[in-house]
């Protein structure tokens, strides 16, 4: 081992998946994925298909590479590639149901909680996930230490959005036993008081590693000062952040807004501000809605989100909507998740009635799956084809087959909800019509990475004053300390020398590309990057980063949960690289169409990546089985 991976503690004993990851291993899963196989060690915790006898299948507290984790994609990548054809032979496993939901995320159990309320109690439901775990981009994350569980959210962290709950999604927040405002009154706001926000400029792009603490809270010119920044960068800096200047003074706000909606804020800022392009690095790590960058933002979004550069300009448009219904889990919403299990499966969650009561639950995976309960959750199973069973205009039945174990399987479904992403449906449906494919394929989902850093204490960011670190040019382009919520039976840390979670983000970007096309190289990248660099990137960015504080990545750091998305939030449109579509042309809206008695589902299917689309997305596809049954 080099010496400098040993002073980062790549060698110190924490739970890794010695690099079981990356594209060769990736190809070898699609054909040997078995319960007992190494792949579903990292996959399926002890090697156990959900629902089997195994007590040890616990996939929260997995750590390695996670998310989309190896076994879980890589028949659905044959699919794409044509390898399931129309009519392909499947173990006929007698089962049918009123209902087959495919994909278990909030949109999926949604639409079979709103199913049941349709429908009764005693309505027979599937629920088919190609992961190993529930909750789809709501995954929990556990690490175990002395005794006690830590959590940390792998995916969807909060119920927040940029508009308004509909009465559907705040109904069903409020059916699942979770109060809002007694939710916000959980956090801890005093633990962090004094703590801010460091920057950190690395030496490959700056020239020294320096972490610079005061941002949006020191006096720019001091703030400034402290960067490791050419004289011409830092005027430059200083004028954007604090002239009020009017950019585009012949134009009134209605054509103010017309021309920021036509270029990028990096053409902005070039062009119209007129900052010198060695200051870009500054912006790099910056992200707007739906992971929109510095290049590929329209400038109209960015003056929304309040980005420096057009305090004094008056632009026309909507203001931005500020809500209070707003709320965070200590699992992120997978607290959402377990809670509609535990509404469709009590059996498997017994005793849970409310946000509180969840949070340190246990979930009986052993009883997702069986035969004598009205709704089923069988995970470790891709559907790879759902056909109707004669013209899709009169059949009375859908057949959908399913890859799990190495096997090919076959239930019925009078009904089908398709909660998986928009892109694999023209793949797994292949009767739809072409113009529907098309719609479908539009999209290209934003990837992203969720890294969770189970650390010994957190004395580092309290010697240095902060709470979180932004890392323009880093590989995580930011890093922070956890939200502090204590639940019941769960307390958070109280103080520096406890224990606590670090959470990371990472985009992968390729700047001056289209943005789908940065999207697509983002999920190359995501799938061929092993868990060893990875973790190798976490240690040396928190070591260099929190140098000043003490930290030492071999002492303090005691767990690492990587959860990669390389499909993750959903996409929306921009006015830079969509065309100006009338609402019933936008390709989601095609897309979305019921087919025969299959419907769609999931937050693709609003395009919006927010969990009260995923919900409002699935009360619609369940309409949209009732209509097809004539029972609407």
């Amino acid at each position: 081992m080099k010496r400098d991976d040993k002073n980062l503690g790549m060698d110190r004993p924490i739970a890794r998946r010695d690099f079981l990851a990356g594209a060769a291993v990736a190809v070898a899963a699609s054909t040997t994925f078995q319960p007992g196989s190494a792949a579903a060690q990292v996959a399926g915790g002890a090697g156990a298909p959900a629902g089997g006898p195994d007590p040890a299948y616990y996939p929260p507290k997995l750590t390695g590479l996670r998310g989309q984790h190896v076994g879980s994609f890589e028949q659905a990548h044959q699919a794409r590639d044509g390898g399931f054809s129309p009519g392909a032979a499947a173990a006929d496993t007698g089962e049918s149901y009123d209902l087959v939901v495919v994909g278990g995320g909030i949109s999926g159990l949604s639409a079979a909680y709103f199913y049941r309320e349709m429908m009764g109690e005693n309505a027979r439901i599937l629920i088919l996930d190609n992961h190993d775990d529930f909750g789809g981009h709501a995954k929990r994350n556990e690490f175990r230490h002395e005794g006690r569980v830590y959590l940390g959210y792998g995916g969807t962290m909060s119920i927040e959005t940029p508009y308004p709950y509909s009465f559907t999604a705040r109904s069903l927040i409020k059916d699942l036993g979770i109060d809002v405002p007694a939710m916000q009154r959980k956090v801890n706001k005093d633990l962090y008081k004094g703590l801010g926000r460091g920057t950190f400029f690395d030496k490959e792009h700056f020239g020294v590693d320096r972490l610079v603490v005061g941002q949006g809270v020191k006096p720019w010119p001091v703030f400034l000062k402290e960067a490791p920044l050419s004289a011409k960068v830092r005027a430059d800096l200083l004028r954007l952040h604090t002239d009020k200047i009017d950019y585009m003074p012949s134009l009134d706000p209605k054509g103010k807004a017309a021309a920021l909606k036509a270029i990028s804020y990096q053409q902005f800022l070039i062009d119209h501000v007129g900052i010198t392009p060695a200051a870009l690095p500054f912006f790099a790590g910056q992200g707007f809605r739906n992971n929109m960058r510095v290049d590929t933002c329209p400038a109209y979004i960015a003056s929304r989100s309040r980005a420096p550069g057009f305090a004094g300009m008056v632009i026309d448009g909507e203001p931005a909507f500020e809500t209070e219904y707003d709320a965070h889990f200590p699992d992120g919403n997978a607290t959402i998740a377990r809670l509609l299990v535990n509404r469709l499966v009590p059996e498997a969650l017994p005793g849970v009635l409310d946000a509180d009561s969840v949070a340190t639950a246990r979930v009986d995976y052993a009883k997702l799956d069986r035969a004598n309960q009205p709704v089923r959750i069988r995970l470790n199973s891709t559907v790879v084809l759902a056909e109707h069973e004669g013209d899709p205009a009169t059949a009375r039945s859908v057949k959908v087959v399913y890859s799990t174990n190495g096997e090919l399987r076959s239930v019925r479904g009078a009904n089908v909800v398709m909660a998986c992403f928009n892109n694999i449906i023209r793949f797994i449906v292949p009767g739809l019509p072409e113009p529907q494919k098309q719609a479908l394929a539009y999209a290209s989902k934003v990837p992203m990475q969720y890294t969770n850093v189970f650390l010994r204490n957190w004395k580092a960011f309290k010697a240095l004053g902060i709470q979180s670190v932004s890392a323009p040019t880093g590989y995580h382009s930011n890093f922070g300390l956890d939200i502090p919520v204590s639940m019941k039976g769960y307390d958070f840390a109280s103080n520096p020398d406890q224990p606590i979670v670090v959470h990371m983000g990472r985009n992968p970007n390729t700047p001056g590309l289209p943005r789908k096309e940065q999207h697509r190289l983002g999920r190359m990248d995501m799938l061929a990057t092993p868990f060893e660099t990875i973790e190798r990137e976490i240690r040396s960015q928190m070591a260099r980063s929190l140098a000043g504080g003490g930290f030492d990545p071999g002492r303090d750091i005691l767990g690492i949960t990587v959860n990669r998305w390389p499909h993750g939030y959903s996409y929306t449109y921009d006015t830079l690289g969509d065309p100006a579509f009338a609402e019933h042309e936008r390709p989601h809206v095609i897309g979305r169409k019921a087919f025969g008695r299959i419907a769609i589902a999931n937050a693709d299917a609003g395009a919006a990546a927010f969990t009260n689309e995923a919900i409002d997305q699935a009360q619609r596809a369940v309409h949209d089985c009732l209509y097809s049954r004539g029972l609407v």
